[in-house]
């Protein structure tokens, strides 16, 4: 398995799995899929902003999994704080494909010099709850009850991990 940035060509595989995830589980909460125009779209924006869009390949440059990270909210005192997803595809998960996706996503923040990674994720997710705690995350929140999907009401629990150990922010707002 290799990690790369992603093309346009992975657009297809991308919202292949990103669709398998809004119709099978509750780790995105749309209940809309998406075209191959929206992924290039979504992949083409998150590259304009200077944010990565990685892709985990096997020997025959198959995608087996993606992610990505972008702004945590859109105001400037946000600037150094970003959120992530991670994506795998069903029949690969469990592998380390997700980790090593994290701990890409992870670099690439830090050497950005992001300040703090977020992650919001359904609270019954413990796989995913469990993968973020060992890379270093921390459980910050539970929000009860902020969505559903699936004719049930979902809980979105946050964990962050701080990125560096500066004491204070860079001053311009252009930093990311």
């Amino acid at each position: 398995m290799k990690i790369r940035n992603a093309t346009q060509d992975d657009a297809e595989a991308i919202m292949t799995i990103y669709n398998d995830a809004v119709t099978n589980t509750t780790a995105i909460w749309n209940d809309t899929t998406v075209d191959v125009a929206n992924r290039q779209h979504w992949m083409a924006e998150r590259q304009k902003a200077g944010y990565p869009v990685f892709v985990a390949v096997d020997d025959t440059d198959t995608v087996l999994g993606y992610a990505s990270f972008g702004d945590w909210r859109a105001w400037d005192g946000y600037r150094h704080t970003v959120e992530h997803s991670v994506y795998v595809r069903a029949d690969r998960r469990g592998g380390g494909i997700g980790k090593a996706l994290l701990q890409s996503l992870i670099k690439n923040a830090s050497d950005m010099g992001k300040h703090v990674m977020v992650a919001g994720i359904e609270a019954q997710n413990t796989g995913s709850i469990r993968l973020h705690e060992k890379l270093g995350f921390t459980p910050t929140g539970h929000l009860r009850e902020v969505g559903c999907k699936f004719g049930r009401w979902l809980d979105l629990v946050f964990l962050q991990l701080v990125l560096d150990s500066r004491l204070t922010p860079k001053d311009h707002l252009k930093d990311h």
